[in-house]
């Protein structure tokens, strides 16, 4: 992991645009960031009509005055490509660049993100401008990062992709006969005879190749990462001191493998707008900053294996139409704090952007928010935008200056996070470590969103989301691996609806229970292999063996129903018939058509134990299940004598440790934990937090009543 060029410490700042304002604003913002202890904006990220006004024509003479004035008052940047907005006279001189919905119809400019990935005139477009900026600041003092696009995420289904992804499948697959066997080509008479039959999925009479789509989401992804990869190299080879990241954004709309890219970003940066007012906000941003964490330590790994030369930084299968593997060199400038660490690049400051409403966050919120992702290993805390625009698209977007200017709330604090932040810098040497962990896997995420299901209602982020809920509500901090991550380190395994089950991931998961480890699985689980094939014989397929259960048939319920469990707790979503082969059960359905029969089952299998769920509990069950099975295992939480609505989370070194404890609930709260706490620089024993109130405490042995930090 690199960090930002000539900076310290945890970054503050966002996202800055002084191309929406005249430039007798910009001296007067560059005050206010100082005033805020601001040292880190993103500049350029939408600029690319006041960069490049006419093909081949720049005009960077606004944008060195600005780098100018940031670098004199003591702020560097992190220089965007602006490549998510192509300007209008792009867009009228290569229409065919313009993206093609799976109905057929081209869009139209007049937003962001209106381009095609796989047009060639935008990908040359894209070089260009990447490689003037390049050309420009490569010795700009102020240039600390390299921001490369914005929220990769666009998909077309144009001829340009077609022919894109035609070419990836011969990559992967070879010749017809195997990708026939792979998209279950005799099923509706889909034998393609010839590699350009193939085209990307479009609207179709009725339901669509499930294996088809899932790798037309698979190519997307890599389309899009050897879009980034190409500008990446350029910015690399005029700054190779420079590191160069892109920021990803969340959501199950997103087609883009984010553990896939770690290994090609010098720094795992994440876009976070939790989507809930309530607590669900804070659940949300726990588990964003929890994947954003393991995807750093997934990229730290793979291109340690890729350096050692054991195989490719991103797997086994290359990117189809991509020249070098840039991302198996690690350049010069490895930073050396306790990693793996990731940035937090956006968020919103002063609003919970809901569906449909903006909800105002309650004082204290935004710091709290932004400490719980520095406590997972975020080395500081970035918002969009700076200053809130007065007009376009997203004019009541959130902003650290909101409309109402510097004498507000929201910008007052700003200025408290700054100070926090600057007590807070000696926390970035720690690591976070979880003993539990919980499987991620992109491609189940894009084959459960198929038509072809038994039920609407599965979804694998709902589910994901569930176990790491119920995980964090036991007090535990979790960690989540990808197919190929290292799964012996963990005392508990939770696959939540991992649909999509390979050979060699299910022979992993098979030697991590025989080795000792405990697992626990829920429905929907291992049914397919990676082509979306189901595993005949009965369900869970792979997972059979190591559960000791053999599932005949699927009940999905209405989501209304509520089935009685004989422990008292109830059943939703879904319920299975299950049948044992080695399984004892722990938990049975209670009445109808299943009374009697297997919801939940334990099987010792080698030296370890393998849980089966055959149903969706309700939240509280959910919690108390995974924190029995957790002290099973001999994963405690993080800290046990925390109350109901403290998250508790700890970042550490060999020497030293922190705890970060965040009062998420509307009462004072104690907690019998002693340190000197950072933000006060006062010893606490035991620490009291008011309501919506956080500490950071240094657990070192001298620690005593009478020292005070120097924060």
């Amino acid at each position: 992991m690199r960090w930002p060029k000539g900076l310290t410490g945890l970054c503050y700042g966002g996202d800055y645009n002084p191309e929406q304002w005249p430039a007798e604003v910009w001296p007067a913002d560059v005050e206010l960031m100082r005033r805020a202890r601001v040292n880190l904006v993103t500049v350029g990220v939408f600029a690319w009509s006041r960069l490049e006004p006419q093909p081949g024509r720049y005009d960077f003479d606004w944008l060195d005055r600005v780098l100018d004035l940031l670098y004199d008052g003591g702020i560097r940047v992190a220089l965007a490509t602006p490549t998510a907005s192509p300007p209008p006279w792009f867009s009228l001189r290569h229409p065919d660049a313009l993206p093609v919905t799976a109905d057929g119809t081209r869009l139209s400019h007049g937003s962001r993100d209106t381009y095609c990935a796989s047009a060639p005139a935008y990908r040359a477009a894209a070089r260009g401008i990447a490689g003037a900026l390049a050309d420009r600041y490569r010795d700009h003092p102020a240039l600390a990062l390299w921001h490369v696009h914005n929220e990769y995420g666009t998909t077309c289904h144009c001829e340009h992709v077609a022919v894109a992804f035609r070419a990836w499948l011969r990559a992967r697959y070879g010749d017809l006969d195997r990708l026939a066997e792979a998209w279950t080509g005799s099923f509706w008479s889909q034998h393609y005879s010839d590699w350009e039959q193939i085209r990307p999925p479009r609207a179709t009479r009725y339901l669509g190749n499930p294996g088809h789509l899932l790798d037309f989401r698979r190519f997307v992804s890599d389309e899009l990462l050897g879009a980034y990869v190409e500008q990446r190299d350029l910015l690399r080879a005029a700054t190779p001191d420079v590191p160069v990241t892109t920021n990803h954004v969340l959501g199950g709309w997103v087609p883009v493998d984010h553990a896939r890219w770690a290994a090609e970003v010098d720094l795992v940066a994440i876009d976070h707008y939790p989507a809930e007012a309530g607590p669900g906000a804070e659940e949300q941003t726990a588990l964003a900053a929890d994947l954003a964490r393991s995807w750093a330590r997934r990229g730290e790994r793979l291109r340690r294996t890729a350096r050692a030369g054991q195989v490719g930084a991103t797997g086994d299968i290359g990117l189809a139409g991509q020249g070098g593997r840039g991302g198996a060199v690690e350049p010069a400038g490895v930073d050396g704090s306790g990693g793996p660490a990731w940035l937090l690049m956006e968020s919103a400051p002063n609003l919970i952007l809901t569906p449909g409403r903006m909800h105002a966050k309650e004082p204290g919120r935004m710091i709290r928010h932004s400490l719980a992702h520095v406590a997972r290993g975020s080395r500081g805390a970035m918002f969009f935008q700076w200053r809130a625009s007065r007009g376009g698209a997203e004019v009541f977007h959130s902003a650290l200056v909101p409309h109402a200017g510097p004498d507000s709330r929201a910008f007052r604090e700003a200025v408290s996070l700054g100070r926090v932040l600057d007590r807070l810098a000696e926390v970035d040497a720690g690591t976070v470590r979880a003993p539990v962990a919980i499987a991620w896997d992109a491609a189940s995420r894009w084959a459960l969103q198929s038509t072809v299901l038994p039920s609407g209602q599965l979804d694998y982020l709902a589910e994901v989301s569930a176990a790491h809920r119920a995980l964090s509500r036991a007090g535990h901090t979790v960690d989540f691996v990808a197919e190929d991550d290292d799964l012996l380190g963990y005392a508990l395994l939770v696959l939540p609806a991992l649909y999509l089950l390979p050979d060699r991931y299910a022979a992993r998961i098979h030697d991590y229970v025989a080795a000792g480890g405990h697992l626990l699985v829920s429905y929907f689980s291992g049914i397919a292999d990676e082509h979306a094939r189901v595993r005949t014989g009965g369900y869970p397929g792979a997972l059979r063996e190591v559960l000791g259960v053999r599932v005949e048939e699927f009940h999905p319920l209405d989501p209304a129903t509520r089935l009685p469990l004989s422990d008292g707790t109830t059943g939703r979503l879904w319920a299975e018939t299950v049948r044992l082969t080695g399984a004892t059960p722990s938990v049975s359905y209670a009445g109808g058509l299943l009374d009697g029969e297997p919801a939940l089952t334990r099987h010792d299998h080698g030296d370890g134990v393998a849980w089966y769920l055959s149903t969706r509990l309700d939240v509280d069950a959910y919690r108390d299940l995974l924190a029995r099975v957790a002290e099973a295992a001999g994963a405690a939480p993080t800290c046990p004598t925390a109350p109901a609505g403290v998250e508790a989370v700890r970042r550490g070194t060999a020497e030293r440790s922190w705890l970060f404890l965040l009062n998420h609930s509307a009462e004072a709260q104690t907690v019998p934990v002693c340190g000197v706490d950072l933000l006060t620089g006062d010893y606490a024993d035991p620490v009291r937090l008011p309501a919506g109130g956080c500490a950071v405490l240094r657990e070192t042995a001298d620690a005593d009543p009478g020292r005070r930090s120097d924060a």
